[in-house]
């Protein structure tokens, strides 16, 4: 578990249009569902842990606080601001639900970086900003409220309101040489892709248990 007191928020937002007729978090790789992957990693880090959804009904036997958006419009930002909003903590972890090979130690780097006069801790590489994998304190709440009272739902742009430490690609790949952090599925070659990806890591681990 973290020492320093941070919540852990999984945004598991509807539909997909890409995989149409399901939750993206109930979607199943190797008869496991996506958002399993990611919560038993949760649950080795985070006392407190927060599924944000708009179909609550659908979570009810996971072990976690289930939080509905407090903002109409759909965005992974209104997801942020509920996660914060409920948050015990004053800083919370968040990640998308269709990120199952996010990695513990990654996570647990991101969470250790947290200090008092930094808002969000997020890591950067060379495809970017990786905005739901990242650390934000409960002290963007204001400049996140403004931001969707204006409706402007794109997540960074509050950022140069707040203080933001980055997490350096160098640094990342120190703990996830291929970044697959950061997979997530959006389409069906991506979870082929996932399905994959799981069998081989299953042999591997397999062999060397050998």
């Amino acid at each position: 578990m973290t020492a320093i007191p941070c919540s852990g928020v999984i945004l598991a937002g509807g539909q997909n249009k890409r995989l149409p007729g399901i939750n993206k978090a109930l979607i199943q790789i190797n008869h496991k569902h996506v958002i399993d992957y990611l919560f038993e990693t949760f649950q080795a880090i985070f006392r407190e842990i927060i599924i944000v959804t708009n179909e609550p009904q659908l979570f009810m036997d996971w072990d976690a606080i289930i939080a509905t958006d407090l903002f109409p419009m759909r965005s992974s930002l209104t997801g942020i601001h509920s996660g914060l909003y409920y948050s015990t903590s004053p800083y919370a972890f968040f990640s998308a639900c269709d990120m199952p090979f996010l990695k513990k130690e990654l996570i647990q780097t991101i969470v250790d970086s947290i200090q008092s006069n930094i808002s969000i801790v997020i890591p950067k590489t060379a495809n970017g900003i990786e905005p739901l994998c990242a650390v934000y304190s409960k002290a963007c709440l204001p400049s996140v409220e403004d931001n969707l009272k204006k409706g402007v739902p794109k997540i960074m742009n509050f950022f140069n309101r707040v203080k933001v430490h980055h997490i350096s690609e160098e640094n990342v790949r120190k703990i996830d040489p291929n970044l697959d952090s950061f997979f997530n599925i959006n389409t069906p070659y991506d979870l082929a892709k996932a399905e994959k990806h799981v069998i081989d890591t299953s042999l591997i681990s397999g062999e060397k248990n050998d």
